[in-house]
């Protein structure tokens, strides 16, 4: 496989993050059960793990988009589905995502635009290791960091508030890299790609996990 037709896919995990900021209550398990009732139907790869592509993601999009904005029963949903497929039209809202995501490689100043920032504050979360420019260029994850601290800054979170956020993502990669150790030692054919592919599933479950976790501890301070 090129490693374009690779970018074309994603795991659940990856799914998974790309749709809670907009259904914070979406999970695995609700994907999960979505496929199992046919809504949709993601390839496998030659281990059994689910490769979802973007058209996947909007079609997830329009389902959950339904039974919370329209309050929509799933059988009907499914129906809808399968009108829209057999006249060969989306279904859901137009986004503009292409099927080949191309590789984000932003400038200094490009990166400060991107993500609204200020200079302080970008001198700030790379004093503080949140992110760093590789070659002088910074890439997806890192504007991705960028911007979200910068909606945090609202709220006043900094990035030297934010250390403790790093902290448990290096432990919670620590755990995925012990999960995946057996898969390379074994050096055999496919072990790379099984690796990859358990180690984007292990994140997936780690962040619902983590989300899960957070959820409760926010009630618990609140009272509720």
């Amino acid at each position: 496989m090129s490693s374009q037709a690779a970018r074309a896919h994603m795991s659940i995990g990856e799914v998974l993050a790309l749709l809670q900021g907009e259904f914070p209550d979406v999970s695995i398990s609700k994907i999960r059960f979505l496929e199992g009732e046919g809504l949709i139907e993601p390839e496998r790869s030659p281990s059994g793990y689910r490769k979802f592509t973007y058209a996947d993601v909007e079609r997830l999009r329009y389902i959950l988009s339904e039974q919370r904005d329209r309050y929509l029963p799933l059988r009907v949903i499914k129906d809808h589905l399968e009108a829209a497929d057999r006249e060969e039209r989306p279904v859901a809202r137009p986004r503009a995502v292409p099927d080949d995501t191309p590789e984000v490689r932003l400038t200094r100043e490009e990166l400060l635009a991107a993500a609204e920032l200020d200079e302080e504050t970008l001198a700030e979360l790379e004093d503080y290791g949140l992110l760093a420019a590789v070659a002088r260029y910074y890439d997806a994850e890192a504007l991705a960091v960028a911007r979200s601290v910068g909606a945090l800054a609202a709220f006043g979170l900094r990035a030297r508030h934010l250390r403790a956020v790093k902290a448990a993502a290096e432990r919670e990669a620590g755990l995925v890299e012990q999960a995946v150790a057996p898969f390379l030692r074994r050096r055999g054919p496919g072990a790379i790609d099984q690796a990859d592919e358990t180690a984007r599933e292990i994140s997936g479950l780690l962040l619902e996990l983590h989300a899960s976790l957070l959820r409760s501890g926010v009630r618990g301070a609140l009272g509720r």
